[in-house]
């Protein structure tokens, strides 16, 4: 951990519902199905005027919005809502495309799309001088599945059937004390349960160890055509993480849209509060000062969690400082001969700019730390 903050020092720190609205005896009857599951829906609250957006996809057609009007006369529509009480649009693409695999891990699709990758020179937070957020282009040519929140504890113990024991805050807080080749290990063994079965992703056969303690490689051989899950590129995170966004939070609902002398340090940010646990907002509440259970912030536009806060997330890039990539650039690996590997996202004790879309930070691979957790992605089988 103390290389980890030395980093940072230096500054490189649905709900699913499916609406029939009949009219019997002037009141409308809304029957919520779901996998024949009955499930509560809170309708549109009755301020909306018919010219609010609310968070819908049409089922079986485009992806879009609709007014509350469309709503409170019961057309058909599947959703995720975009946060805990939360109206807003929400864009997942294509088709609000999901999947949810046998242990209960669920991912959206995300489009295979360009963007500008990094942050603008005075960004709030961004250190200038020492940069390494340069603005680029990145096209990700391939549509991407993407874990809705980090990998909790329940899901890790599922599957790794032990508990790493440090830091954690109750089962469905994300899973900590997990290095990088920790994490890798994970992913294969994940991959191992899926039916049709498919390739992993990790030669893990210069490994040895105890996980939590002295699990480390000599090498690892990442397979870049394999179907398996793995940890997302350093570009696909940023990619996920905006949403569509061009600014420092990918938050949906601008609360703030200056923010102006409140994005560094620890200090209060409106579009940070909303949407992840930092400095801020993590040592006091309801939950005890460490990792936050997941999926308890809005959601980005993407139905994602926690891409801002509450743990850091190991990517399977290698850092590269000093040349943070070409541009324009298409479906960037990082860089195969570093000693270090990307993590992204900040952490619920950290500074407000930490958790900005395009802040980078990196550790060896074989760091525990109380602060550090990670996400999959899977990609689509054709």
């Amino acid at each position: 951990m103390a290389r980890l903050e030395q980093n940072i020092q230096e500054g490189s720190k649905e709900t699913t519902f499916n609406n029939r609205g009949k009219l019997m005896k002037n009141q409308y009857l809304i029957t919520v199905l779901l996998s024949a599951v009955m499930v509560t829906i809170q309708m549109v609250p009755s301020s909306l005027s018919a010219a609010d957006k609310v968070v819908v996809v049409p089922l079986g057609g485009a992806v879009g919005n609709a007014t509350a009007a469309d709503v409170v006369k019961g057309k058909t529509f599947s959703s995720l809502a975009a946060g805990k009480g939360v109206t807003g649009t929400l864009e997942l693409h294509p088709m609000a495309q999901t999947y949810t695999n046998t242990n209960s891990m669920t991912f959206n699709l995300l489009p295979a799309d360009t963007f500008t990758m990094g942050s603008p020179t005075g960004e709030a937070g961004r250190d200038d001088v020492t940069v390494t957020e340069t603005q680029h282009q990145v096209t990700l040519s391939k549509p991407i599945y993407m874990l809705i929140t980090e990998v909790t504890l329940k899901q890790w113990f599922d599957v790794m059937h032990y508990n790493p024991g440090h830091g954690n805050n109750g089962n469905e807080s994300p899973v900590v004390w997990v290095n990088w080749y920790e994490a890798a290990y994970f992913a294969n063994a994940l991959t191992a349960l899926e039916s049709p079965p498919r390739t992993e992703c990790y030669d893990l056969s210069d490994c040895s160890g105890l996980f939590g303690a002295s699990y480390t490689c000599n090498s690892v051989v990442i397979d870049v055509t394999c179907t398996g899950y793995r940890l997302p590129s350093e570009a696909e995170w940023e990619y996920a993480a905006r949403a569509g966004t061009d600014t420092a939070y990918a938050n949906p609902q601008i609360f703030d849209i200056s923010d102006t002398g409140k994005a560094t340090g620890s200090d209060f940010n409106s579009n940070l509060a909303a949407m992840g646990w930092y400095s801020w907002n993590s040592t006091y509440g309801e939950y005890p000062a460490a990792t936050k259970p997941v999926a308890q912030k809005q959601a980005n536009r993407w139905g994602l969690y926690d891409m801002h806060g509450n743990v850091w997330e190991w990517c399977q890039d290698g850092w590269n400082g000093a040349d943070y990539s070409p541009d324009p650039v298409i479906d960037p690996t990082g860089d195969g001969t570093s000693s270090s590997r990307v993590l992204r996202g900040g952490d619920w004790l950290g500074n407000a700019e930490n958790a900005r879309s395009a802040f980078r930070t990196r550790n060896t691979p074989d760091a525990h730390s109380s602060y550090v957790g990670f996400r999959l992605v899977l990609p689509p089988i054709q």
